[in-house]
């Protein structure tokens, strides 16, 4: 194949920065291996686009509930706040809804009225006047593995549900998946390596990221880490 053709074709697919190295070596390469090499180079540092696994944002208002147990939250007594905050306002950047309700307004109405855990969803929506409730259940959120308080081994996962408060069945899920984030991704790092502070920071973003990620089109790596 002329080499003017595979040139043309390969800057379509990668960005000029990442071709003009291959380039420079194809004719020392050989067509085949240069061709091999940028695709290889291309699915190792490339990305792709995402769509959304939940479109039912679109001009509807929503609000972030986040629950974790008592036993995460005396650990981590900041990550039920941080998940609602960030992910409310991430979706709300990133999705075309109507309105949506801010999560510390969110968190300020589930801690004064403590009794929403045993109220169907779809009554809460009602209450923060929404028509959708996103809620987000920690069932894990950890930095280290119990049997191993030298290293770092964070897991957080969480179920993720969507409640139509204006649908036939307002109170049973729309949609349900299971999300789970791991960090760090080196399994030989610890406190000498990597401050508890910055761990926690992000695992709680990498947790973020795959619960708003459900409801918007987004880049992800071609070999994400998460």
């Amino acid at each position: 194949m002329p080499t003017s053709i595979l040139r043309s074709f390969f800057f379509r697919l990668v960005s000029l920065a990442t071709v003009v190295p291959f380039l420079l070596l194809a004719p020392l390469m050989g067509g085949c291996q240069a061709i091999g090499a940028l695709a290889a180079s291309y699915e190792a540092t490339g990305s792709h686009e995402v769509e959304p696994k939940y479109d039912g944002l679109d001009q509807k208002s929503f609000a972030v509930v986040v629950r974790a147990s008592q036993l995460i939250q005396a650990d981590f007594p900041e990550v039920v706040i941080k998940v609602s905050i960030d992910a409310a306002e991430r979706l709300k950047a990133n999705v075309n809804a109507s309105g949506y309700v801010p999560g510390d307004r969110v968190v300020d109405y589930l801690y004064n009225h403590p009794r929403w855990v045993a109220r169907p969803l779809d009554e809460v929506a009602k209450a923060l006047g929404v028509d959708r409730v996103i809620y987000v259940e920690i069932n894990e959120y950890r930095l280290q593995d119990m049997g191993n308080s030298y290293l770092w081994d964070g897991v957080a996962s969480a179920m993720v549900g969507v409640i139509e408060a204006d649908s036939a069945t307002p109170e049973e899920f729309a949609y349900r998946t299971q999300v789970r984030v791991t960090f760090p991704d080196s399994k030989n790092a610890g406190a000498s390596d990597l401050p508890r502070a910055a761990v926690n920071t992000e695992l709680a973003r990498r947790l973020i990221d795959r619960v708003t990620w459900l409801f918007y089109t987004h880049e992800e790596l071609n070999r994400a880490k998460y």
